[in-house]
């Protein structure tokens, strides 16, 4: 029996067909596919494309889960960062599926956690925990085109999932530099409010580096080029992380001050959720960003801002912090929904 698992996100839509695996009962993939979420004016013609054109030699998936970038509310969806509303009812009878759950993206991601292999993950710390606490706890950040938090109760393979939109609290500044920034950012989207999300994401990537590229001393920066066309293509705010994260591996002194700006909010981020939450079981670092940023997150300097919590440091140091490195991992964590689904029927 196949089912079938998506992982739809403000830049591009994955999708694919999966089987339970007979060693291990994790899901086996079959056939996957990538679309590019601007390319099309609904999700719906995209799943009509896949199950048509893709899964000719393949029996129809009866059971799905979708993975989606937006609050969920009675199995019905609005993509924040597109202008798609999805219906989990309408998508089962359309498609003639017996099972369809419309699950947050992030959200979704804590259902793939006890399926995890080593390699598709790091750990920076161990933890060593408290005598006696409760190791059941998750939480997972994650960097993208937005910012996602989620949260769950794991019990071996058993999942309770504590949904949450945290990327939309608000951001504090801990520096100056960072209260320059903030005010910067609200004047230019002409907005009374800053959340973490405009700042820890791969978009607040690019807001850091237009902020400092409009700078005097950043005149001559061969980015400055990009400052005027970024305010009417989306297209090329979407390349910019990319050019400044090569840059700053290259050398470039502006888009290392830039990249390192961005590491020190995402980490003290970390630090508010882990303290937050408590997640014993583990904080788990995701999003698309993370496999790029693997290296810095292992730095000293991102764990000085992670623990950088006063008198509630220690509490920190016992918390598992681990960075997934599987690029598709929310498509993975969808189809682990999916055969759970296949299984209560």
């Amino acid at each position: 029996m196949n089912f079938l698992a998506c992982d739809l996100g403000g830049t591009k839509v994955l999708l694919g067909i999966y089987k339970k695996d007979i060693d291990d009962g994790s899901p086996s993939l079959i056939l996957k596919k990538k679309y590019i979420s601007s390319e099309w004016s609904s999700f719906d013609l995209i799943l009509e494309d896949f199950l048509k054109n893709e899964c000719k030699n393949v029996s129809h998936p009866f059971w799905a889960c979708f993975a989606l970038a937006g609050p969920i509310s009675n199995n019905n969806a609005k993509i924040m960062n597109l202008s798609w509303n999805i219906s989990g009812d309408l998508l089962k009878k359309k498609f003639n599926f017996k099972s369809c759950e419309l699950v947050n993206d992030f959200a979704v991601q804590t259902y793939g956690i006890p399926h995890l292999k080593k390699s598709q993950y790091y750990t920076i710390q161990n933890g060593d925990g408290y005598e006696g606490i409760n190791k059941d706890l998750h939480a997972i950040v994650g960097a993208g085109t937005g910012l996602g938090i989620a949260r769950a109760v794991i019990s071996g393979s058993k999942v309770k999932v504590l949904a949450s939109e945290g990327g939309h609290v608000e951001y504090s500044p801990k520096s100056e530099l960072e209260w320059e920034l903030k005010n910067w950012i609200k004047s230019t989207l002409k907005v009374e409010r800053i959340s973490c999300e405009r700042i820890v994401s791969g978009t607040g990537l690019s807001r850091i580096a237009e902020w400092r590229l409009n700078k005097p001393d950043a005149k001559n920066h061969p980015l400055r080029k990009y400052l005027k066309e970024l305010q009417i293509s989306d297209s090329l705010r979407k390349e910019l992380p990319e050019k400044i994260c090569n840059l700053s591996q290259q050398g470039d002194i502006l888009m290392i001050q830039v990249e390192r700006m961005w590491l020190d909010a995402y980490a003290s981020l970390l630090g508010d959720v882990a303290l937050q939450e408590l997640c014993f079981g583990g904080l788990w670092i995701s999003g698309g960003t993370a496999p790029k940023h693997f290296k810095n997150f292992k730095s000293d300097l991102f764990m000085k801002q992670f623990l950088d919590k006063g008198r509630l440091k220690d509490i920190l140091k016992n918390i598992p912090l681990k960075v997934i490195l599987d690029e598709e991992f929310g498509l993975f964590s969808a189809a682990c929904r999916a055969k759970m689904l296949l299984q209560i029927d």
